[in-house]
């Protein structure tokens, strides 16, 4: 006999959150049972109508109480949550808090893409984490964060890696991304400072930024393999544009902000074992010459079977990373749901779950 409909909720609509719950709507592994905006011109429309589907009787509401009142095995938390400090975007640690207290309280379980739960949930405050930790212990819930990166690219692809060594001795990811085709003027042009003379550049809001956001993730890849960090690392940098060049999203003039670098680095005995570089540029034409490659990602794992794998998107036309990117996101997300459900409670790593398979082959393996 065939297992019931898991019965889910999309917490958030924005372009990973509608992709998930269009993925949600069209699977009959799951039932959508309840879907959260923050935009007050979504309230009452139709969750087929949010994400391209058919319509199907599920309308979307601000109604935070009234969604947390259903019964549902699992919610897809895909809210702005990012950064800590200054560079903080979207909720509040207490107001994340707030909500996945009351989620898992009420046992549901959680997956989501907000880097607040990568690396165990280490990230939240002790008496925060101690609260979601009470609250998923007694009522069996678990949560498990991914995304293209972190989650894919610092999990799911290395513990490939992983599985034919015996001894790891580094572990290196290298990340690209093309921003010359994308539609984002203030992002590009102010958020990450492109174009600005070098003068008024500060690669450390960067660095400081991905520091926070990758220092758990990578800790957590780095204990997959068995290295036990003693300290870590960050620098920042910045090339400049060597020509004029104009891209989409405005001019960028020579001599000004063409490119980006962070470097993140855990050490054991001053040796580099685990290290992460971030590339983002708006120009190839750079000084220095940094030798940009496609968006996407290079991996490396030196150990008694070494290994080096290149990872880059088919894109077919500019935009097309905005398309695929939300995917990326949005899809390990929904296919992880029945391995959550089925987990022990409390935080999950890639480690802790079977490897995940698209939901039509969970399905299967439910009945």
């Amino acid at each position: 006999m065939a297992s019931p409909p898991l019965r889910i909720i999309q917490w958030a609509t924005g372009n990973t959150g509608v992709r998930a719950l269009r993925e949600v709507v069209r699977d009959p592994m799951f039932e959508l049972v309840g879907v959260r905006v923050f935009d007050p011109a979504k309230e009452g429309k139709d969750a087929g109508e949010l994400c391209g589907e058919a319509a199907t009787g599920i309308k979307a509401t601000t109604d935070r109480s009234s969604l947390l009142a259903l019964d549902a095995d699992c919610v897809i938390y895909t809210p702005t949550a990012t950064g800590s400090g200054e560079t903080r975007a979207g909720l509040s640690e207490e107001e994340v808090v707030e909500d996945v207290v009351a989620m898992t309280g009420s046992g549901k379980s959680i997956v989501t893409s907000c880097t607040d739960f990568f690396g165990g949930g280490l990230r939240f405050r002790e008496d925060h984490r101690a609260r979601i930790l009470d609250a998923c212990k007694k009522s069996g819930a678990s949560i498990y964060a991914t995304g293209s990166d972190p989650g894919f690219i610092t999990e799911m692809v290395p513990l490939a890696f992983l599985s034919i060594q015996r001894s790891v001795e580094l572990i290196e990811i290298e990340e690209y991304g093309d921003l010359r085709f994308r539609p984002s003027p203030y992002m590009i042009l102010e958020q990450m400072r492109y174009g600005k003379p070098l003068s008024e550049f500060n690669p450390d809001r960067r660095m400081n930024h991905l520091f926070g956001e990758y220092k758990l993730p990578l800790n957590t890849l780095a204990g997959f393999a068995g290295l036990n960090v003693e300290e870590w690392t960050a620098e920042g940098g910045c090339a400049a544009a060597r020509h004029d060049e104009t891209i989409v999203a405005g001019e960028i003039k020579a001599g000004t902000a063409g490119a980006q670098r962070v470097i993140i680095r855990g050490l054991i005995g001053g040796k580099d074992v685990i290290r992460f570089i971030q590339y983002s540029y708006v120009t190839l034409d750079l000084d220095p010459d940094w030798e940009m490659r496609p968006s996407g990602w290079r991996l490396k794992v030196l150990g008694d079977s070494p290994m080096t794998i290149d990872i880059a998107y088919p894109l077919d036309a500019p935009g097309s990373l905005a398309r695929i990117v939300p995917a990326i996101n949005a899809n390990g997300l929904v296919n992880a749901i029945p391995y959550v459900c089925a987990a022990p409670p409390g935080f999950l790593t890639a480690a802790d779950i079977p490897h995940v398979l698209p939901t039509s082959a969970a399905h299967s393996m439910r009945r």
